[in-house]
């Protein structure tokens, strides 16, 4: 079996953000954060819930094993018993997140989804950030417009939490004592030059910045055989 690509790096640094969540809804949006849940369901979090986005929950082969009514959808949204794992057009160093349009909202340069569930999302349960293309234009220094709530903003909302953002080049996390963005690991091959000079703002760097965490042989066997045998993840991040 070959070494771990990048692409498998970034799976197994999604999968650690539902590490000892319990029995939590994951609700993963993008190909990498949806297979490091299903990997982390069939492998260290075995009560993981997974949705197919619409009524039912469903095992990591995607065949049902419950219901789930938007009625009771809504009350795990605004319960704090949902993980998110969205992705972010602008994050800046307090984990603010931009979805809606880059420049001025009131004449924005370029229209992009809109607010959609941003703001419920990390002011009612917790919500990691998947960014496959690490670059200044996304680590900014101030968003254009909060979507997602980011810890200077959330005026402590009982279940706000940003556990990780992951990038193509490493995690970062917020275990700092102003709550602004740390570098809490380097995905193999990347330095600590290369994170400062495609991020616009100061990140706060360790003395020492560990490894991401290498998947397990058993790990490799699953993402490439079971959860993803089409590749998908290369797709995203060909490194």
């Amino acid at each position: 079996m070959t070494g771990p690509t990048r692409a498998e790096y970034c799976v197994i640094a999604c999968a650690e953000a539902w590490r000892g969540d319990g029995e939590v809804l994951a609700s993963p949006m993008g190909p990498i954060p949806s297979i490091g849940a299903r990997l982390a369901r069939l492998t260290f979090a075995p009560d993981l819930l997974l949705t197919d986005g619409e009524a039912l929950l469903v095992r990591p082969d995607g065949t049902p094993e419950g219901w789930l009514p938007y009625r009771e959808h809504l009350a795990w949204v605004t319960g704090g018993r949902r993980h998110v794992m969205m992705g972010a057009s602008q994050i800046d160093r307090f984990g603010n997140q931009n979805i809606s349009c880059i420049g001025d909202w009131e004449r924005p340069g370029r229209q992009l989804l809109g607010v959609r569930g941003a703001p419920v999302n990390t002011l009612n349960n917790p919500t990691s950030y998947w960014i496959p293309r690490h670059s200044r234009r996304v680590f900014v220094d101030r968003v254009d417009m909060v979507c997602g709530v980011g810890y200077d903003r959330a005026a402590g909302a009982r279940y706000h939490r940003i556990p990780r953002v992951v990038s193509d080049l490493g995690v970062f996390d917020f275990a700092t004592p102003d709550r602004s963005m740390r570098l809490a690991s380097l995905h193999p091959g990347v330095t600590v030059e290369q994170v400062r000079e495609a991020t616009g703002f100061e990140l706060t760097v360790p003395d020492e910045v560990p490894a991401t965490r290498e998947p397990t042989g058993e790990e490799l066997r699953l993402i490439r055989e079971v959860v993803d045998p089409a590749g998908a993840r290369a797709r995203e991040v060909a490194a």
